[in-house]
Parts: C-alpha cells; sequence; structure tokens
C-alpha cells in the first residue's frame, strides 16, 4: 500500500554507524494525519489527507463544510495523493509513522530554500571571464542569441533570475531510525528547505 504523510523539517545532526563513521542525517517530525477524503476512480483513488488543527476564522465556509459533514476537526494542511490499493483506509483514520515500512526507501518533498536574485555564475554555475585587469568581462553573461535572425530571445534561456524557493524531490532516502513516541523518523541525507517547514513524504 502507497501512503502519504505530510510533517515538518525539525533540523540535521550525524549519526555514527557500526563502522564508526559519521553519517549526515535529518530528522523530520511526520504526523500523525488524518484522511478527510477518499474519490475513487476506476483505477485508483485520491486520498486527501489533513495536518495540523486549524484556526476557524482563516478558514472558508465551503472546507468547513466538508470537515463538518464527515465529523472531523478542521486542519490547516491538506495534501491529495493516488494510490492502487485503499481496501484498509476509511475517512477518519489516523495515519502514524508506524504505517512506514523501515525496510523501504521514502520520497521527500518541500520547497527549497530561496535565495534571492541571482546572477548566471551562482544560478546556472556558468564560467566567469578572466580576472586580469585588462579584461572587461568578470562576470558579465556575454551573448544571449544571433542578432537580425531570429531577432529575438529564445524562451528558456537561462539567465540571471530568482534562485530556489521551488518545490525539489528527494527520492530514495533510507530510514535509518524511527522515534514512535514523538513522531520523529531519521532520514539519511539531506531534505529540501530550512527548519519548520512543512513536508510531504511519500512511500
Amino acid at each position: 500500500m502507497s501512503i502519504g504523510m505530510l510533517g515538518r523539517k525539525i533540523g540535521m545532526t550525524q549519526i555514527f554507524d557500526t563502522q564508526g563513521d559519521a553519517v549526515p542525517v535529518t530528522l523530520l517530525k511526520i504526523g500523525p494525519c488524518t484522511i478527510t477524503k477518499i474519490h475513487e476512480e476506476n483505477e485508483y483513488a485520491r486520498i486527501q489527507i489533513g495536518y495540523e488543527y486549524a484556526n476557524l476564522n482563516k478558514l472558508n465556509k465551503s472546507i468547513i463544510g466538508q470537515f463538518e459533514k464527515n465529523k472531523l476537526p478542521c486542519f490547516k494542511y491538506l495534501k491529495e495523493y493516488k494510490t492502487n490499493n485503499w481496501d484498509n483506509l476509511s475517512i477518519g483514520k489516523t495515519l502514524r509513522i508506524k504505517e512506514l515500512d523501515t525496510n523501504n526507501y521514502i520520497n521527500v518533498s518541500g520547497i527549497s530554500i530561496g535565495k534571492g536574485f541571482s546572477g548566471y555564475q551562482k544560478r546556472h554555475n556558468f564560467s566567469r571571464g578572466p580576472m586580469s585587469h585588462g579584461s572587461k568581462n568578470h562576470r558579465e553573461p556575454g551573448s544571449i542569441g544571433a542578432g537580425t535572425t531570429p531577432g529575438r530571445v529564445f524562451p528558456g534561456k537561462r539567465m540571471a533570475g530568482r534562485m530556489g524557493n521551488q518545490k525539489v524531490t528527494i527520492k530514495k532516502l533510507k530510514i535509518l531510525k524511527v522515534d514512535l513516541n514523538n513522531n520523529i523518523i531519521v532520514v539519511k541525507g539531506s531534505v529540501p528547505g530550512k527548519k519548520g517547514n512543512i513536508i510531504y513524504i511519500n512511500q
């Protein structure tokens, strides 16, 4: 059964394995999440999960009505995913990290750290010009296309602009430790976003 859950990034640290090597890890506080809606299709179902209770003053009537119809509390964050096996799932069921298979990898999605308006070298790893005194091309972009033909810049040209603050998915992260009491999992490697950011995991 594929499963998806919401949580927050706690931060990074390191642990030591049996060989004595330092392993960089990320701590994630996952769930508990509640199934708020199940929409069945022909061969799959769309499962909507809710995370963290919300303030009623910040929700519109349609969202509140959906929760009241299913006799559920109002949630601040909602996420929908597809699954081919939903026999064991029902509206109102609470998903916890014990549902995860520690022997399988997980995928983690989040919003990367925004780095503002960045230049060519930082954003696209372009090479710079000579740094000698006579050179007048240190960090300039150079040519961005031909002249009269085509007489324009093609869409998608790699140029300076806003960097980061985009959805990033890291696939096949290994679960090293699980703390059922505090709903915390320890995964090997880095996870997109900064401390406290909302992240989505699926397995």
